[in-house]
């Protein structure tokens, strides 16, 4: 497993709204010297629905030959329809990266815990790869599909080799220790805000959306807790919850890729694909980075 910190990588696109890789790639390094112990390309976090497989397969094909280690990337791969995520998958894992991350298939609502079964089990049947490892992706607010706990275990009992993990984006802590205590899942919380106590209970880390502009601070609160220095690593945790909480507030995307426009001088940063918009002013910006570092003692 990818112990500590997990970003899903924002993305970044040109003034057309093509993915500019060279600012991708040099992005992921910053993260990876700077707190994180692993990236999750293409979550939801990485607008990753509005990003074609052509250009996903692109985008890791040039991170790892930019030098990175495919080692610690997680990408999304889970779309509606098979062949689409069996290419981008099969492509991900022949790349050596770490494993792939599937949402269930989310248009059709209501669907049965045995018709998501049968999807999965086609899945792995599909793929066909002897280093195919699955962390599922849990987040039922934006997919309308929740993954009960009651298939989870199944899916892990039958393929404990392949099936090895979940990324829990529900926030909800009876949730997430509802998956924490199937035996040998690796289970990621959504957020930083349960890592703590995840931890507690043998998890990792976490894989945050907001690693993207606090990844030394969370990264600190997972060490500690990792240490068993609970103290210190709830005192951090106070900081870092006050910056999250903040970014709640705002749209989290378009807030967070402003910042990173601010942070490195780099206006390409602020661009979003439809249907997401910018929603900050460049004025508004400014406001909001003084806010973080005047009460919340956070310097973007």
């Amino acid at each position: 497993m990818i112990k500590g910190l997990i970003a899903p990588i924002l993305t970044p696109f040109n003034d057309d709204l093509s993915l500019n890789n060279e600012i991708y790639n040099g992005f992921a390094k910053y993260l990876l010297e700077n707190g994180c112990s692993g990236l999750a390309p293409f979550g939801t976090t990485g607008e990753a629905l509005s990003v074609s497989n052509k250009e996903r397969m692109n985008a890791l094909e040039s991170m790892v030959k930019s030098g990175i280690n495919p080692k610690v990337l997680i990408p999304g791969t889970g779309l509606c329809n098979f062949p689409d995520t069996v290419k981008i998958s099969k492509h991900a894992l022949e790349l050596g990266c770490h494993g792939v991350m599937v949402l269930p298939p989310f248009y059709y609502k209501g669907v049965s815990n045995e018709g998501l079964f049968a999807h999965y089990e086609r899945l792995i049947s599909e793929i066909n790869h002897p280093d195919l490892k699955i962390y599922l992706y849990h987040i039922p607010a934006m997919t309308g599909v929740p993954l009960s706990t009651e298939l989870v275990s199944k899916l892990k009992s039958k393929y404990p080799d392949t099936v090895i993990g979940i990324k829990d984006s529900t926030g909800d802590w009876d949730n997430t220790k509802s998956f924490l205590e199937i035996d040998q899942l690796i289970v990621y919380p959504g957020a930083e805000l349960l890592v703590i106590d995840s931890i507690k209970l043998g998890g990792p880390g976490c894989i945050s959306a907001t690693a993207n502009i606090n990844s030394k601070n969370i990264s600190k609160v997972i060490e500690y807790a990792h240490n068993g220095d609970w103290e210190e690593a709830n005192k951090i945790m106070e900081e870092v919850r006050n910056v999250r909480l903040l970014f709640q507030d705002y749209a989290p995307i378009p807030s967070q890729k402003a910042m990173l426009a601010k942070k490195f001088n780099e206006p390409l940063w602020r661009n979003v694909r439809p249907p997401l918009v910018q929603t900050l002013t460049k004025d508004q910006s400014d406001i909001l980075s003084e806010k973080l570092r005047n009460e919340y003692n956070f310097r973007i």
